[in-house]
């Protein structure tokens, strides 16, 4: 069984990054997606797709998926670059134009 380890960006609806920093676990799809017949909805019949787990490191989530024996890929996150602004900066005239 396949599995990926990720940390999840932020949604939209936050503006921390509270619960940003926990590591998950999630199965990678067995089946195809195709769209269901009376609906129209995407369907797969796979259900694991809808489990994730949560751990608090990188570490723990490796070591479960080792003890459990599946295969894994880690992605880590990228790296953020917060660039160091002033409110003044919003008002100044010598700015590049874009």
């Amino acid at each position: 069984m396949k599995v990926r380890i990720h940390q999840p960006s932020k949604t939209a609806m936050q503006s921390g990054r509270a619960k940003a920093q926990r590591w998950q676990l999630e199965y990678e799809i067995e089946t195809p997606r195709r769209p269901e017949p009376l609906m129209g909805w995407i369907s797969s019949g796979d259900t694991l797709n809808q489990v994730v787990l949560s751990f608090d490191t990188k570490e723990d989530a490796i070591a479960f998926a080792e003890r459990k024996g599946w295969e894994y890929t880690v992605q880590d996150p990228p790296v953020r670059r917060v660039r160091p602004r002033n409110y003044a900066d919003n008002f100044r005239t010598d700015r590049p134009r874009v």
